[in-house]
């Protein structure tokens, strides 16, 4: 806001996604770019040349320094460098999966909730302007189907394809659905790395909703979207478009035949679009600012994780 002092920001990993997290840091009013930090030293002085920071390779150099960063380092390695900035009194806004274990992802949510710490999870998807427009749609989903499909990018190996891209849609039937799981099946297969990269998973909800849920990433063709059927209602979301459709069944009139049907009727839903991950920083900086819990805490983050490893005990 006008007149705030800006918050001291670093990001902490700038290969493809840390590095628009540097560029959005660097444009946001209510931030203030110090640095980024790389192991890769020629790749952080690039990174900070354009976006006008410092440039380091270690990130203990920073701890104590800044007052919010984004975590964008391999999975493996988020919990020790979340870890070590909030213990330093720092928010955190750490990319997906939130960690690579059960384990480490409780420790985050513990140390955040002791040191009184801001711990937002990057599932960015819940900022797409159709997502978001979906919540104010869905009332008591009976049947959920997603696919998340693309060819394989060499990134994001470092986990499987169930915590790589699927914990994305994970965590946005869960937000929609709000209902424990109660029952897991699962299939899946390595194809090219030698971890899981096409999955299959049904989830059953206590609230009588089931979700079919898919991600590939070997794929030839590029597929992201996400079908909602609830009682008179059925929602398309196509994720790249941010695009929703909505079919509705309505009745005939009291006066109709009775042999006269129910029509399907087609209706286009308003979507505020936008990038989502400045969406996403934008509220990182509000929830830091204004010391709120944010749209995507390490709690709900943790419950998409532990869905995640039970899709992943089946396969």
């Amino acid at each position: 806001m006008a007149g705030e002092k800006p918050i001291k920001v670093a990001v902490i990993g700038v290969g493809h996604v840390g590095e628009h997290h540097a560029r959005l840091y660097r444009e946001l009013p209510g931030a203030e770019l110090v640095a980024v930090c790389d192991t890769d030293a020629a790749r952080a002085a690039a990174v900070a040349a354009r976006q006008g920071s410092e440039a380091t390779t270690d990130f203990r150099g920073l701890l104590g320094k800044v007052e919010a960063v984004s975590v964008a380092v391999p999975t493996v390695h988020h919990h020790a460098v979340a870890r070590a900035f909030l213990e330093a009194g720092a928010d955190v806004l750490v990319e997906k999966p939130i960690a690579e274990s059960l384990e480490e992802a409780e420790a985050l949510v513990a140390t955040a909730r002791r040191m009184g710490r801001i711990l937002q999870v990057g599932h960015v998807e819940r900022f797409n302007g159709g997502v978001r427009a979906l919540h104010s749609l869905v009332r008591g989903p009976g049947f959920i189907e997603c696919h998340r499909l693309g060819p394989f990018a060499g990134r994001g190996t470092d986990v499987d394809v169930v915590r790589d891209l699927m914990i994305h849609d994970i965590d946005i039937i869960l937000s929609l659905v709000r209902s424990p799981v109660v029952q897991v099946q699962a299939v899946g297969v390595p194809v090219i790395s030698d971890r899981v990269d096409i999955a299959n998973a049904r989830l059953q909800f206590a609230s009588g909703c089931l979700a079919n849920v898919t991600a590939s990433r070997v794929s030839v063709e590029r597929l992201r979207k996400l079908r909602i059927f609830q009682r008179e209602t059925y929602l398309a979301l196509d994720y790249a478009t941010q695009e929703v459709t909505c079919y509705r069944r309505l009745l005939p009139p009291p006066d109709a035949p009775a042999t006269e049907l129910p029509r399907i009727v087609r209706e286009e839903v308003a979507v505020d679009k936008a990038e989502p991950l400045r969406l996403e920083l934008e509220s990182f900086l509000a929830a830091v600012r204004t010391r709120t819990r944010p749209v995507v805490s390490g709690e709900e983050a943790l419950e998409a994780l532990r869905v995640a490893a039970q899709i992943l005990a089946k396969i």
